[in-house]
C-alpha cells in the first residue's frame, strides 16, 4: 500500500467528525448480535481495500452493522457480500466467493472497493451533514487510484454522492439518472454505471439477481479491460 493510502487510512480510522455515528457504532459493538457475541467488533470507521493499481472501482453506501462494522473490512461478513463475492468470484474479479474476515486471503483484480460512508448510520438513513463530512475521504479515494476506469455505484446514495463528486470538480450538463445497469461517460473519461445495491431485500425481492449483477460486472470488466 502507498504512503499516501496508508495516511488516508489512518485519517478515516481516527475520524470523529460525526458523534451520532461514532456513538452508534460504539453500541453496536458493546452490544452485539447474539451469533457473534463472542467476537472483537471493530467498532471504527472503516476504510476501502484493494488494489491501488485499480482499474474498477465499487462504492456502497456504508459498512453494515454487523458486518463492516464487525469485521473492520467493507462488504465482509454480511449478506450483501455475500452475494457481492460471489458475483465477482464467478466473472474472476474476486479469488474468493465468500469474505468471512479480514485475514481470509482475499485479492481483488485491478479492483477497490470503498463506501460513501466510513461509518454504519442508525438504520441505514445517513444525515446530509455525515455525507458532507465523509465525502473529502471519498474525494481522496478517487483521486487517488490513478489507473481508475470505470466506477461501479451499488445503490442511488452511492450514485448521488458520486455525482455530487463529479458536479464539484467537473462541468456536467446532463441530468444522471440512477438506473441499473446504464453507462455514462463521465467528463474526466472514466465511465460510471448504476447497480441496484445487492442488500438482503432487494435480492430477496428480485430487484437484483446473480444474473443481472455478474452482467452488469462483465460489462464493467470489458470497459475497465481487467
Amino acid at each position: 500500500m502507498s504512503i499516501k493510502f496508508k495516511k488516508l487510512n489512518n485519517s478515516i480510522i481516527k475520524c470523529k467528525k460525526c458523534p451520532r455515528l461514532i456513538k452508534f457504532s460504539k453500541k453496536i459493538s458493546t452490544i452485539k448480535r447474539k451469533q457473534n457475541i463472542s467476537e472483537v467488533y471493530w467498532g471504527k470507521p472503516v476504510t476501502g481495500f484493494g488494489d491501488i493499481k485499480a482499474k474498477l472501482m465499487i462504492i456502497g453506501l456504508a459498512p453494515a452493522a454487523h458486518g463492516g462494522t464487525r469485521t473492520g473490512r467493507a462488504f465482509t461478513g454480511d449478506k450483501s457480500g455475500d452475494f457481492l463475492f460471489y458475483c465477482l468470484r464467478k466473472v474472476g474479479i474476486s479469488n474468493l466467493p465468500t469474505s468471512k474476515h479480514i485475514k481470509d486471503g482475499l485479492k481483488l483484480n485491478r479492483t477497490y472497493i470503498t463506501n460513501i460512508l466510513k461509518c454504519v448510520p442508525p438504520n441505514d438513513k445517513p444525515l446530509g451533514i455525515e455525507l458532507n463530512n465523509c465525502s473529502n475521504y471519498f474525494d481522496t479515494e478517487i483521486q487517488s487510484l490513478k489507473n481508475l476506469k470505470v466506477i461501479i455505484t451499488l445503490g442511488k446514495v452511492a450514485f448521488d454522492n458520486c455525482i455530487k463528486f463529479y458536479k464539484k470538480n467537473f462541468i456536467i450538463n446532463k441530468k444522471l439518472i440512477f438506473k441499473h445497469g446504464v453507462k455514462y461517460y463521465l467528463p474526466d473519461g472514466k465511465i460510471l454505471i448504476p447497480s441496484y445495491h445487492p442488500s438482503p431485500r432487494n435480492v430477496n425481492t428480485k430487484v437484483i439477481n446473480t444474473k443481472k449483477m455478474m452482467s452488469l460486472l462483465i460489462m464493467a470488466k470489458k470497459y475497465s479491460k481487467l
